[in-house]
């Protein structure tokens, strides 16, 4: 085996992987074993087939699809053309796809045939160029991934980048009600996963089992770390807790990592302990933070020490947790990653940083840091001071050893099972209803997903409308984790003097 230094680019990661551990097996999905010579080689033929279609340096490249060996051979044949990836969320609407591939120029999209096919309709309202769709079945207008695969080479030397060059636009939900495209680097995927590798000490000898989706920054950290580190990846298309199950017996998994409602399912199953789970030895939690009791009775049946972590799409996935062999503080999201810096700024006065223990804003400063909104520079001002410290919207507070706890959401900002939902793009849709005067969208506490969100509705004088119609709506222009839970129906809505409706008091409307 030889080693190689790394060249700090998405597009040399299987590569340079593949010259420090050999043809090892990194990856299991659906029961298909892929080593690091396979992906390698596949990842090459996705660069060349793209070359072909007359794509090259710095075009986007669109990701819709759910988690598949696809999905990840062509995340890195984009990165080896020296592209630039944009990895969606699988339940965006058409609509929703239209609007990002618009938003950042893409000029291809990857997609399984049940999402893609819808993108071929809404080709001439978009740039996107070629549709390139998983599976045999395909519509007319798509090109098939097998045959991309088939225009390639598996020998392809991935496009020379600059570590600092834009690598990823990854899209988050605004307050304005449109997602923001965080234009991410190499160097921001990369230092997030090292620098989150280093704290939990992964390593070759780790086998991680995880269904969190790889479109995801924190899913996309736990498939980077585990190709880059030599790591055997067991990954599942959704989450099953039988599945997850066996495949921590079956693998003798060392690693489960997912959001705090899998965590909590696994809990729940009722046939758990017929499962031999004694080989895990650490265990990560991320999305939104998780109930200490809930912690404390994961640990307590599997043995292994559970570490939340925290992150966003704006710093390329986890900028904090706890340290696999130092204090597991129960209830925080851990201490800064090496060389990042993170404070508690005053929420009216971001160059003030409040005393320890003492809740503001969470800010973030260091090579994390995204490179700003893509075509939105007011954006990136208003996220970014001068002096390099993100804004990221989160209220927390720090304790005098310098451990990070988060205790609400700036911005009304909601997270339901892991995913961040922004009340501003759930009003703007419900309010086109024609029966809908006004509306506002809340939080509402739930057991498994953490909170849900709630429209409260004021309907016109004599217009009539019942919850299921409201849903029913939403689910045609919205993402399935979007839309709202619940729907009331209200008279008026709690607003400011200034005729500003005041989100915080929608629960005092509670029926």
């Amino acid at each position: 085996m030889t080693t190689t230094q790394p060249r700090w680019t998405l597009g040399t990661l299987l590569p340079d992987a593949l010259a420090q551990f050999g043809d090892r097996t990194v990856l299991v999905f659906q029961g298909r074993e892929f080593g690091l010579r396979e992906l390698d080689a596949l990842s090459n033929r996705v660069a060349g087939g793209l070359q072909k279609l007359g794509l090259g340096r710095g075009d986007r490249v669109t990701l819709y699809s759910g988690n598949c060996w696809e999905w990840i051979v062509g995340y890195y044949g984009i990165h080896k053309l020296g592209a630039v990836a944009n990895p969606i969320n699988v339940m965006f609407t058409p609509a929703e796809v239209a609007y990002v591939t618009n938003d950042c120029g893409a000029k291809a999209v990857f997609a399984s045939a049940d999402k893609g096919a819808a993108l071929i309709a809404l080709r001439n309202e978009t740039p996107l160029e070629h549709i390139v769709l998983f599976g045999d079945a395909l519509p007319t207008g798509a090109i098939g991934f097998q045959q991309l695969l088939d225009a390639g080479s598996p020998d392809f030397d991935p496009v020379a980048a600059d570590p600092g060059s834009l690598s990823t636009i990854g899209y988050t939900s605004g307050t304005t009600g449109h997602p923001k495209g965080a234009m991410l680097s190499h160097r921001n995927v990369l230092m997030s996963t090292a620098l989150t590798a280093t704290m939990h000490v992964r390593t070759a000898a780790d086998t991680v089992v995880t269904a969190l989706p790889c479109f995801h920054v924190y899913g996309n950290i736990v498939m980077n770390g585990a190709f880059r580190y030599g790591m055997k990846l067991v990954l599942f298309p959704k989450f099953s807790e039988r599945d997850v199950l066996e495949a921590i017996q079956k693998y003798r998994a060392t690693m489960l990592e997912g959001v705090p409602t899998m965590f909590m399912y696994l809990l729940a199953h009722p046939e758990r302990e017929r499962y031999d789970i004694s080989s895990l030895r650490k265990c990560t939690v991320g999305g939104q933070t998780m109930p200490v009791a809930k912690m404390r009775e994961f640990e307590a049946w599997s043995g292994a020490p559970l570490l939340e972590l925290w992150g966003m799409t704006e710093l390329g996935g986890a900028a904090t947790t706890h340290a696999a062999y130092g204090e597991n503080r129960h209830g925080s999201i851990g201490v800064a990653l090496p060389g990042t810096e993170m404070r508690i700024a005053a929420v009216d006065d971001a160059s003030r940083t409040m005393p320890v223990d003492e809740v503001g804003e969470l800010m973030a400063r260091g090579p994390l840091v995204m490179l700003g909104y893509y075509g939105n520079e007011a954006g990136t001002r208003k996220a970014i001071e001068r002096d390099g410290w993100m804004h990221t919207g989160d209220l927390g507070k720090m304790d005098r050893d310098g451990f990070i706890f988060i205790v609400d959401r700036k911005n009304d900002l909601i997270i339901t099972g892991g995913f961040k939902i922004y009340p501003a793009e759930l009003e703007r849709v419900i309010a086109a209803h024609p029966a809908v005067a006004m509306v506002a969208v809340g939080r509402k506490p739930d057991e498994l997903k953490g909170e849900i969100a709630k429209a409260y509705v004021v309907l016109k004088s004599g217009a009539q409308a019942t919850e299921a119609e409201i849903i029913a709506f939403c689910r045609e222009q919205l993402a399935a984790y979007k839309v709202p839970r619940a729907v009331q129906f209200v008279a008026d809505l709690p607003k400011t003097s200034t005729g500003k409706i005041m989100r915080r008091e929608l629960h005092t409307l509670d029926q």
